[in-house]
């Protein structure tokens, strides 16, 4: 293998690993993310550290800050406000360009899509709903010639699993999200495409609503002096 290749295959890697383990919380959101303690837990150099933190932070999961260096993110309600509104105005926009044009082997993939989502929810596979919320809503965009939506769209989604996870963990929640999905690509199946367009923006703005409503409920109450 060429070396460049090699490294590559290596930053995507330990990308996803640490991804991962802040997704789950074994980094918990305000952590100090030392390189050199990194390399040694992963058992490589600083330079795919260094790499892969920079793209974290591209992703909203990190922050690098003076004299502390990457630190963990916090959730917060600025940003759950930012992605979900952008991905309102972005994913009915990507759906209307993609839903004419998917085949029926487009759609069977969609609904093994959601069939895997399902499962995950009932298996309580907290760890995949996130990217499986994900593969279900960009199956639905293929077909958009739109590549620099589709591009920023799924970094949103990405950006969003951190929060997914948080809004699942909710069984009310978990039951709503399968039965407005089943809806989705019932809609789309039925080709009434601009409904399914406004039914896609109302069920992001709901998990955006719910998010706000679960992060305020974690927050710490203050107390008088």
């Amino acid at each position: 293998m060429k070396p460049s290749i090699k490294h590559r295959t290596l930053s995507g890697a330990l990308l996803e690993e640490i991804r991962q383990d802040i997704l789950s919380g074994r980094y918990k959101a305000g952590t100090q993310l030392r390189q050199d303690a990194l390399a040694e837990s992963y058992g490589v150099s600083r330079i795919p550290i260094r790499e892969a933190l920079f793209q974290l932070e591209a992703a909203g999961l990190v922050k690098i800050m003076p004299q502390r260096g990457a630190v963990v993110s916090d959730l917060s309600r600025e940003e759950i406000e930012d992605v979900f509104q952008l991905r309102v105005l972005l994913e009915p926009r990507l759906l209307l360009a993609s839903a004419p044009h998917l085949t029926e082997g487009d759609y069977e993939r969609v609904e093994a899509k959601h069939a895997d989502y399902v499962q995950a929810i009932s298996a309580n596979a907290v760890n995949e709903y996130g990217q499986l919320n994900a593969d279900l809503h960009l199956a639905l965009y293929r077909r958009a010639n739109l590549p620099r939506t589709q591009q920023i769209v799924t970094s949103l989604l990405e950006t969003s699993d951190r929060y997914t996870r948080i809004q699942l963990s909710n069984a009310a929640a978990m039951q709503r999200a399968m039965a407005e999905h089943a809806e989705l690509i019932q809609l789309c199946r039925s080709r009434r495409y601009e409904s399914a367009a406004s039914f896609l923006a109302q069920h992001v703005a709901a998990v955006q609503n719910d998010l706000v409503m679960t992060l305020a409920m974690t927050e710490p109450v203050e107390t008088p002096a």
